[in-house]
């Protein structure tokens, strides 16, 4: 309360002054006398205590309650006139000084207003220190204490009533803090509290705040030190004779709370729409928490669903090309440096725009997958928290292309320039915009892990040797079957707990898989594989594969590989660049190694360490290598693979065109002719300086 003093506390000049404000010397009085005399004056009390007063003369003043100052100033007029009217009232009222001294934050003479207070004062020098007392503060004044000030009572309970107006030259003395004891566990304000003498414990305790709401009645534990010697524990009862019990310096008291174990209660917990804890009943059973299958579908569930019928975000124009105004002269400007890129991203996409739901997208929780797309993850507003990123349906927004060389750079532009460089600029926002709204994509995902309908189970302490056992049961013949056999009856204190195939692996051939077909196919699309389908079975299901496949160019990803595949980029990187320490270290460590050689090893060392920087953006992509032919045709070609959730298999068209690449003169692609020869259709090769060989792809 003292280490950051309000402005408040201040003692403020303009306040109405108290009746028994005490005059003195210093004080301004403002007094206007009406009548057979007329007098209006601002008059200093001098320091003999007198005013002058104009036509009448000294008036003694110093001393007198402002309340006996109107009658002291007509009894002294009256003596000269009759028939007046006279108002008196203080205008700048006079400093003070007084002393803080003994065990205070900052002890020494201060100057303060005539109106401060005991309290005032105190605050003024920062409160008692540590080492002060707070029970026992003295006002002392010609060597007398004329007060002795609690701050508890202000502190704790909000009483001034021993606060008293200070006078120059008081001293505030605080003295050494008395007996202390250490009060904590489940009270409202656990601190360290000084004791009056026979102060008892619930004295202390009604300082503390008393006992919070989870504080147990069993018992109150006091750590004593008897005679400076020897420690002891002692219990006291939470009562009225307990709070009776006399406390001693350097007591430490403890509070304890309830156990936090609940009585007749069952927890439900995993996944289910509703989990928590719910009353136990003699005769409870598993269907009574489980009524039926559609409360093991998650709230989480239902949320991510509800997130597919979004509607596509509108894009607006940036406003920054809309605000920026014509100058009025030829000085350059600068582009601002969220329009130096040819592709930008819309405002709302920017600065995160709210749609109907409360979910606003972010450009910056944005993850690039295989097709170059960066797929936007929604984004809570009310809980601050990325969304997880099992959509059914995500909208994607394409990668941004490349700046070409010199475009938007960050150059000075004149005021002729910029009306020209600002509609270029609108216009291929507009016409990108338009773009990433006819390009989304929609994606078709589990919006949650699947349940695990082959087993749940209880948790049940034993309640003779208090060890946990399991027993499970199986969910789907509880819920889908209603079998009596697996609706367990239940007791007190029971954990059920209900899993999804995200929480325990259930076999390959239980789990729901969604693979995508891309291109030559004559439905692709998302399928749900069957159980025990292959690769060419789906295949098949969805129609075939077009005419114009070209299945050496295919390509087959997996997650479950690409996380593999990148935990093994990972530790190489991390190997590397462990190697790369090493070698620094040990060219550290030489002192045989010259200037010339530790700057080459400088070199190779920044070198490597870019390489290792490098590496780590490397990211898998999960491929596994089919083993096709460049005339590989048909069905009877794709390989009968067991299929995984998330599997992707792309075949492309047949490729038409050839590239000509290397030492020839003209170095471009050419539409492929079956049965063609090999004309030079690009001109002569280059004269050969050496062996030169020239590549030919299709």
């Amino acid at each position: 309360m003292f280490r950051r003093v309000p402005s408040t506390f201040a003692p403020v000049d303009l306040a109405p002054v108290p009746a028994d404000y005490v005059v003195g010397p210093g004080d301004e009085l403002r007094i206007c006398v009406r009548g057979q005399v007329n007098i209006q004056a601002n008059l200093r009390v001098d320091r003999s205590g007198e005013i002058y007063l104009p036509q009448v003369g000294n008036v003694h003043v110093a001393g007198l309650d402002f309340s006996q100052l109107d009658k002291q100033l007509r009894d002294a007029v009256g003596r000269v006139y009759r028939n007046f009217d006279l108002t008196v009232d203080m205008g700048q009222i006079r400093s003070i000084q007084v002393y803080v001294s003994g065990e205070a934050r900052q002890p020494g003479v201060y100057t303060v207003s005539s109106l401060s207070t005991l309290v005032d004062a105190l605050f003024a020098s920062g409160g008692p220190a540590v080492e002060g007392s707070l029970h026992s503060i003295e006002l002392r004044r010609d060597g007398a204490v004329v007060t002795r000030l609690d701050l508890y009572d202000l502190l704790i309970r909000g009483d001034k009533t021993k606060d008293t107006k200070l006078l120059p030259g008081d001293v505030i003395f605080i003295p050494p803090v008395g007996a202390q004891v250490a009060v904590w566990g489940s009270v409202r304000n656990p601190a360290f509290y000084e004791l009056l003498p026979q102060e008892s414990l619930g004295d202390v305790l009604r300082d503390a705040g008393g006992v919070s709401a989870v504080a147990a009645e069993a018992r109150v534990s006091i750590e004593r030190i008897d005679e400076h010697r020897n420690r002891r524990a002692m219990e006291i009862a939470f009562g009225t004779s307990g709070a009776n019990t006399t406390l001693a310096e350097g007591d430490v008291i403890r509070v304890f709370s309830i156990v936090p174990k609940y009585e007749k209660t069952i927890t439900l917990r995993g996944n289910i729409a509703n989990p928590g804890r719910f009353a136990w009943h003699d005769g409870m059973h598993l269907s009574e928490l489980i009524p039926d299958k559609e409360s093991l579908l998650t709230r989480d569930y239902w949320w991510r669903r509800a997130q597919m019928g979004l509607p596509d975000p509108e894009f607006e124009p940036i406003p920054a090309l809309a605000n920026m105004r014509q100058p009025l002269d030829n000085h350059p400007i600068e582009i601002p440096r969220h329009l130096q890129r040819q592709e930008q991203l819309p405002s709302q996409m920017q600065n995160g725009s709210l749609n109907q739901m409360g979910v606003t997208q972010v450009a910056s929780n944005t993850s690039q997958d295989q097709y170059g797309s960066q797929n936007v993850r929604p984004y809570d507003a009310d809980t601050a928290q990325d969304l997880p990123d099992q959509f059914g349906i995500q909208n994607a927004v394409p990668q941004q292309e490349q700046q070409a060389p010199g475009q938007y750079q960050n150059q000075p532009l004149t005021a002729q320039q910029r009306t020209s460089s600002m509609s270029v600029a609108a216009t291929q926002n507009r016409s990108s915009s338009q773009s990433r709204v006819s390009s989304q994509r929609t994606e078709v995902r589990l919006p949650a892990p699947e349940i695990d309908w082959d087993y749940a189970v209880i948790e049940r302490v034993n309640a003779e040797t208090l060890k946990t056992e399991l027993i499970p049961f199986d969910l789907g013949r509880l819920v889908l079957q209603h079998d009596v056999s697996q609706d367990l009856a239940l007791e007190p204190n029971d954990i059920v707990s209900i899993f999804s195939q995200a929480d325990i692996r259930v076999p390959v051939a239980e789990e729901t898989k969604l693979v995508r077909l891309d291109g030559e196919f004559f439905h692709a699309g998302v399928y749900s594989a069957w159980p025990g389908e292959t690769l060419r079975q789906l295949v098949e299901r969805a129609g075939g594969l077009t005419p114009n496949t070209y299945l050496y160019g295919s390509e087959f990803t997996r997650e479950s590989t690409r996380v593999v595949q990148q935990a093994r980029i990972d530790e190489y990187v991390q190997a590397l660049a462990l190697n790369i320490q090493r070698g620094a270290v040990q060219l550290a460590s030489s002192a045989s190694a010259s200037p010339q050689t530790a700057a080459n090893a400088v070199v190779a060392q920044t070198s490597e360490q870019n390489l290792v920087a490098a590496l780590r953006q490397v990211r898998a992509t999960g491929r596994i290598v089919l083993e096709f032919h460049a005339d590989s045709r048909g069905l009877e070609s794709i390989p009968n693979i067991a299929l995984e959730d998330g599997d992707q298999f792309v075949v492309p068209h047949a490729p038409t065109a050839v590239n000509v690449v290397g030492a020839v003169y003209n170095q471009n692609s050419f539409l492929h002719k079956v049965g063609s020869g090999r004309e030079p259709i690009c001109g002569s090769p280059v004269a050969p300086i050496g062996t030169r060989t020239a590549a030919v792809n299709s």
